[in-house]
């Protein structure tokens, strides 16, 4: 009786550690503590075209829409779209805070034209 509830105990730590683990290594995690610490993060499921990526940079969370196309050699995502979630949140960011993001944008999908919706496409031009 005694080791059956020694086992017991056993598997409701091994439990918690995966639980605890599996927490801390989630991304949409790390995404909101980046997004509160106003630290840049990019979070993507890059085998996925048809889900957004979502990227945070000082305080601001964007998310881009990726859209499939062919280039000379493969299939690739070529063309992204790039949005603010709350406009009010651009309050203080400059050109090359933006230039910033399509670089990190660029270096995940090289082949892709990056363009920004409303209001930030007209301040970038």
């Amino acid at each position: 009786m005694m080791w059956l509830l020694r086992l017991l105990l056993l598997a409701i730590i091994i439990f918690l550690i995966y639980t605890a683990v599996k927490y801390l290594l989630n991304p949409k995690r790390k995404l909101e503590l980046a997004h509160e610490q106003k630290r840049y993060y990019f979070y993507d499921d890059e085998n996925n075209v048809h889900k957004n990526f979502l990227v945070t940079y000082k305080g601001v969370l964007f998310e881009g829409e990726k859209y499939l196309g062919t280039t000379a050699a493969s299939f690739d995502v070529v063309s992204i779209f790039v949005w603010p979630h709350k406009v009010t949140a651009l309050k203080g960011l400059v050109k090359e805070d933006f230039l910033f993001i399509e670089k990190k944008i660029s270096e995940q999908y090289p082949s892709a034209k990056i363009d920004w919706k409303s209001p930030v496409k007209e301040f970038m031009q």
